[in-house]
């Protein structure tokens, strides 16, 4: 046995050659992402032609948010600077192609969020212009750029919500980092209570929150009286709470709360609004149909691939559906179905010359702790080796409010390609497996959240997985954290460690959080690890903080860090280099000139992916 022939980095990281496709409200035109001059731009075509057009021009950047309005001239997407996230709204004039896109937010250093769609030659968005850790709303006219003040936020709060005839809503902190979920007063410039959420239930926020199409209610997901997240609706006029859908094992698809590019847990008709499904999420998706068409929609879809269905959108008649599919070895290959005809084609598979049978699957495993929770994680094994003593990376996730997914992973295929085992562990206070299991995480950074981790190490050397001599941990952001924790508390399970984007010391990183996340960190960060103000708090969290065990540290180590990302700013990660400089440790740091909280261009993901191959081979011993 040998390992499938290996396939490059460039073959894994290069810019897809098709993404993102959308039908148009009309159903005669797709809109998707392509590359031009190497970086995605929007491209649209007829729906029955082969002639696409790019109709934006980024060569700087990557675009990946961009949406129809309801005018068939007008686009919008969604841009930042070198990763700074201070988002901008953009128009596109499909009926001038030789004109430029035009900023409709050009204010510097400012952060622009649509919170409805664009119809009507309008849209109600979010700006911070007037107080850069509050989101005032506005109303901006597509055609001009005008934007006129809506309300102005009264403080700590957020998710605003705006009905059609133009009523707003929101939910805000309490002092005690719970969550209100209120009705804006325009006489009083006040929001009035409806009903009360735990804060702990929801440390992204309530997600999801869609008011219904009536105006009179809300559709939420709510742990209230539960430990899984259901869909319940609440009524707006007196906060009643009514069950619409719930799973009796599974949690609502959670992902979409973290990027509005994952699979949102609630499909709605295209025109009216109405319901028509909601996805739940454990190991693999399920989707409840509650509409009969969308049920036999749904069952048309399922015989084209075995996939889980991921960004689906319709024609405003439901008629033709455009619809890619999450998959872990064939990533988002993309359907056009047409439910009048029962006609199907395949628009594009992303990466045509990626062989799937030449990819490595994922299977799901249930791991259990020292202290009996099951950890829902994913193993991914080499193709044409013997399953047992690998080198082993273990690749955390982010946030820590997120969780790991049966789906395509660029990195992890690459690991997998060059012979590594590569273990996904759901830790505790991952998304989506329940309530308990969330809050199980609460004041365990550094402990029992980490052990979990060192649990799943455990199982796959005692599984005869991995080589208990050659494991790495790997991750972004709080797995960069997690990465950092592993060579400071548990320094010899551990033969390297890459940190991207991580976090060194615990009150730093939330004192020099940007403004906007400041107001709420009474629900996450300081409910779930402390408030670095707090004496005591400070004193614990500087504990649980990898820069004050620098001297623990004898792991070879790989640092990499974006120097625009406004969420883990570089003094994380330079104010550790320079502590391990200091000590003669050995320790490789790679610093991204023009990224921000995780790359984006291609050449940089391409570097990183690079210098994670080579610094993994020499330590591990795989091949390159």
């Amino acid at each position: 046995m040998a390992l499938p022939e290996s396939i490059s980095v460039e073959d894994f990281f290069n810019p897809p050659t098709r993404a993102g496709a959308m039908i148009s409200p009309d159903g005669t035109r797709i809109a998707f992402l392509a590359p031009w001059r190497n970086r995605l731009n929007v491209w649209v075509q007829d729906i029955e032609s082969d002639e696409p057009r790019c109709v934006t021009s980024d060569d700087v950047r990557s675009v990946h948010h961009f949406d129809w309005t309801d005018d068939p001239r007008w686009m919008i997407y969604l841009q930042d600077t070198n990763g700074d996230e201070n988002w901008h709204i953009y128009r596109i004039d499909l009926e001038d192609p030789a004109g430029a896109p035009v900023n409709l937010t050009p204010y510097p250093g400012v952060i622009a969020s649509p919170i409805t769609d664009f119809e009507n030659g309008k849209a109600v968005i979010l700006m911070n212009r007037r107080d850069p850790q509050l989101f005032d709303v506005y109303e901006l006219q597509i055609a001009t750029g005008e934007t006129s003040l809506l309300a102005q936020n009264p403080g700590r709060a957020f998710n605003w919500l705006s009905t059609d005839d133009g009523q707003l809503f929101a939910t805000a902190l309490t002092d005690d980092g719970h969550l209100d979920l209120s009705r804006w007063d325009d006489r009083t410039g006040s929001l009035q209570k409806i009903t009360t959420f735990d804060g702990s239930d929801h440390p992204v926020g309530i997600h999801p929150l869609v008011l219904t199409p009536d105006g009179t209610g809300v559709w939420v997901g709510s742990s209230r009286g539960s430990d899984h997240t259901r869909l319940v609706r609440v009524d707006l006029a007196t906060g009643d709470e009514v069950e619409v859908d719930s799973h009796p094992e599974f949690d609502l698809d959670h992902r979409g709360a973290v990027s509005p590019l994952m699979p949102q847990p609630l499909i709605q008709h295209r025109r009216t609004g109405e319901l028509l499904g909601v996805r739940y999420l454990r190991e693999r998706q399920v989707i409840h149909a509650l509409d009969p068409y969308f049920a036999d929609v749904l069952a048309e879809l399922g015989k084209l691939s075995d996939g889980d269905i991921g960004r689906i959108t319709s024609d405003e008649d439901g008629r033709r559906w455009v619809v890619n599919f999450v998959h872990d070895r064939d990533p988002h290959a993309t359907y056009l179905y047409d439910h009048e005809t029962g006609e199907s084609r395949l628009l594009y598979r992303p990466f045509p010359h990626l062989d799937p049978g030449q990819l490595a699957p994922m299977q799901s495993v249930a791991i259990t702790s020292r202290d009996g929770l099951t950890l829902h994680s994913y193993l991914t094994l080499p193709l044409g080796v013997e399953p047992t003593g690998l080198p082993l990376v273990l690749l955390v996730h982010g946030g820590p409010w997120f969780r790991d997914s049966w789906e395509y992973h660029p990195g992890v295929q690459l690991l997998a390609n060059r012979g590594y085992a590569v273990l996904q562990v759901n830790f505790r206070g991952s998304l989506g497996f329940g309530s308990s299991f969330l809050k199980a995480a609460i004041g365990e950074f550094a402990g029992r959240m980490h052990d979990d981790l060192i649990d799943g190490v455990n199982w796959a050397v005692e599984q005869g997985y991995a080589d208990p001599h050659r494991v790495a941990i790997m991750g972004g952001s709080y797995g960069g954290y997690a990465a950092l924790v592993g060579v400071t508390f548990t320094p010899d399970v551990f033969a390297a460690a890459v940190d991207y984007v991580g976090v060194s010391d615990l009150a730093n990183f939330m004192r020099t959080l940007p403004p906007v996340a400041r107001p709420h960190l009474a629900n996450n960060w300081h409910r779930y690890v402390g408030d670095p103000d707090d004496p005591e708090q400070l004193a614990d969290m500087r504990a649980r903080s990898p820069i004050t065990r620098v001297d623990q540290i004898r792991t070879p180590l790989l640092v990499i860090q974006g120097a625009n990302d406004v969420r883990v700013v570089q003094a994380e990660s330079d104010n550790l280099v320079n502590a391990l400089r200091a000590r003669d440790v050995e320790v490789e740091y790679l610093v991204q000139s023009d990224e921000g909280h995780g790359a984006v261009n291609p050449e940089n993901v391409i570097q990183m992916y690079r210098a994670i191959e080579a610094f993994l081979a020499r330590h591990l011993g795989a091949r390159e």
